[in-house]
């Protein structure tokens, strides 16, 4: 009875987490309007830095925004790389302090009197809208920002910064792990292989899984084995590593 309930036990406990952190794309626009509403900014846009591995190579590459939707503001996401794209990417390597930016001759303000300390200020530039930008960074694939465009001049609540900055960073997640998922659809991991990586990824050696889930070693061993394989990588700690960043272990 005690065999077939920590069976049981293990089927429930894998399938419950893989449901919990499953993240849709359809989720992310939400999130971001949400966040767009707590900030008071007109629209958004996210970018990603892509050609990590590549000298001279980097650029932003915009994954989704609102920009466009917006006639006043047209093609924003051209101009802003075009402004502030060399000076994102250079800042992004040395610190991830958000960055605030005025519209073309201080027409419209973005501060954050209590978070000054904390903010790193673009220079002037051409841009019609001011604006925050939060960077995230995630390892070579999964650096990039989270920026918001204004509706008016914002003195920014720093309670209200950190909170975006955290909800960047989930964002942030999220987007990759979809990405990741959306590369290889066809090498999701089975409930028993998330099981065997998730009690592995606790620091439980390939005998104690078995134990807890009423399977042989060998069975184990192979269970991390073909799950290692589908993650792409070298070893089990690379694999760990990367069913965390994809949401299926945590």
């Amino acid at each position: 009875m005690a065999f077939n309930a920590d069976m049981s036990s293990g089927r429930t406990a894998a399938a419950d987490l893989k449901a919990r952190l499953t993240v849709n794309r359809g989720e992310i626009f939400p999130r971001l309007i949400a966040m767009q509403k707590a900030i008071n900014a007109r629209s958004f846009a996210v970018f990603r830095v892509t050609g990590s591995g590549l000298p001279r190579k980097r650029m932003l590459q915009c994954e989704c925004e609102s920009w466009a939707a917006n006639g006043a503001i047209g093609s924003s996401s051209e101009a802003f790389v075009s402004c502030y794209g060399d000076l994102l990417l250079s800042h992004i390597d040395d610190l991830l302090l958000p960055l605030m930016w005025n519209a073309k001759d201080n027409a419209v303000c973005c501060m954050s009197s209590e978070f000054g300390a904390f903010i790193t200020r673009l220079p002037p530039g051409t841009l019609p809208f001011a604006g925050v930008a939060f960077p995230v960074r995630l390892g070579a694939v999964g650096n990039g920002y989270v920026i918001f465009a204004l509706n008016g001049s914002e003195d920014i609540d720093s309670d209200v910064m950190i909170d975006m900055h955290n909800r960047s960073c989930k964002l942030m997640m999220d987007i990759l792990s979809l990405s990741e998922r959306k590369v290889a659809p066809s090498e999701a991991l089975s409930d028993r292989e998330i099981a065997c990586l998730q009690l592995a990824g606790d620091g439980r050696i390939s005998e104690e899984i078995a134990d807890n889930l009423g399977l042989s070693v060998h069975t184990v061993n192979a269970y991390l084995g073909s799950a290692t394989i589908k993650l792409d990588s070298v070893n089990r700690i690379q694999a760990i590593a990367k069913a965390i960043r994809l949401g299926y272990i945590n």
